[in-house]
């Protein structure tokens, strides 16, 4: 269980969703122990946060444990596409907890955000890579079959077909020297829904060495705080993923201090509004 996940599933305004899927990793693999690694490094958070004055425990989250993978990536997909659409249904928030960023993509179908926001190293826009459309190098392509905009912060690379494709009018990079300037003045999303996916490996490998495929030059965790901070209250949907168990924790920790902070800060929008 997430700690603090404390909520009766029917009862629940949030609801924790592990997908443990390790199928097209391309370099270091392990993100089948990433939901695992992320409740286990989060057990040392306190319950209270000054920020917005809220106990996680009463924030009505509950862990409803994860979903198995299996070889069969589509089919895999579709199966976690179904049950992340009951949550939604039952008018609770995804918070899928990866295995590798393909487990975004039935995340953002069954969320139907207006915007796909992203904090990643890569761009994620191929149609394919290694032979595979259901390739984690394929995120933002699919998320962008159902949202109508995508926003990447921290990006620092991609092919040249994708920086290409990154220059069209529904994809807004921000790469990390610009990522404080955005900050400082972000978007108003107004009454645009959205979806916050955060690639653990968005952060600066020396940050959060425990990911599969690591990128120097990147963001630090105030940063990436900062990111899910602003765009929480807009959202309707969150997952961290990419982590694996190739460190001592970091990546981990990290990814588990980012959701409690995408909870806190989406709970105090929905009460102020």
């Amino acid at each position: 269980m997430f700690p603090g996940a404390t909520a009766d599933r029917e009862a629940a305004s949030y609801v924790v969703v592990g997908a443990p899927l390790d199928a097209t990793t391309t370099f270091q693999p392990g993100t089948r122990f990433g939901p695992d690694e992320i409740r286990r490094f989060a057990r040392s958070f306190a319950d209270y946060d000054h920020h917005t004055d809220q106990q996680f425990t009463e924030l009505g989250v509950y862990d409803a444990g994860d979903i198995r993978a299996w070889d069969d990536v589509e089919a895999y997909l579709d199966y976690l596409g179904g049950q992340l659409r009951d949550v939604v249904w039952d008018d609770a928030v995804p918070l899928v907890l990866g295995g590798e960023h393909t487990v975004t993509v039935p995340a953002v179908n069954a969320v139907d955000p207006d915007v796909f926001v992203c904090l990643d190293a890569h761009l994620d826009l191929r149609e394919a890579y290694d032979g595979s459309e259901w390739s984690h190098a394929c995120v933002t392509n699919h998320a962008l079959e159902t949202a109508e905009k995508a926003v990447i912060l921290g990006a620092r690379t991609g092919s040249e077909t994708e920086w290409e494709r990154a220059g069209e009018a529904d994809v807004t990079v921000v790469e990390p020297d610009a990522v404080d300037d955005w900050l400082a003045d972000p978007p108003d999303f107004g009454d645009e829904s959205a979806y916050l996916s955060v690639d653990i490996d968005a952060a600066d490998p020396g940050f959060a060495p425990g990911t599969g495929t690591m990128e120097p030059g990147g963001l630090t965790p105030q940063q990436l705080g900062a990111a899910v901070r602003t765009v929480a209250p807009a959202c309707a949907g969150f997952d961290v993923v990419e982590v694996n168990d190739r460190d001592d924790g970091q990546a981990a920790t990290l990814a588990g201090k980012l959701l409690r902070t995408f909870v806190y800060h989406h709970a105090a929008a929905d009460e102020s509004s």
